[in-house]
């Protein structure tokens, strides 16, 4: 079974919107990444231009990291 859900930061607050099949994980997630799903909606927001130079910024080679998280 899947939920649709709006998940408030506090009253009159930021909305989170979407949809899960574990409603309790989801809510647990929310509650401690929310910084996390804050800086994803800004970058969001960003152009092409400001991504890349955060990219540059923090990793010049353009190194795949994916070797480094598993």
């Amino acid at each position: 079974m899947y939920f649709v859900y709006i998940l408030a930061s506090r009253r009159n607050g930021t909305l989170y919107v979407g949809v899960t099949n574990d409603l309790v994980r989801r809510v647990y997630e929310h509650k401690n990444v929310a910084s996390a799903i804050q800086r994803e909606k800004q970058l969001k927001k960003w152009n092409r231009a400001w991504k890349i130079e955060l990219i540059e910024r923090v990793n010049q080679d353009w190194k795949d990291l994916y070797n480094e998280l598993v």
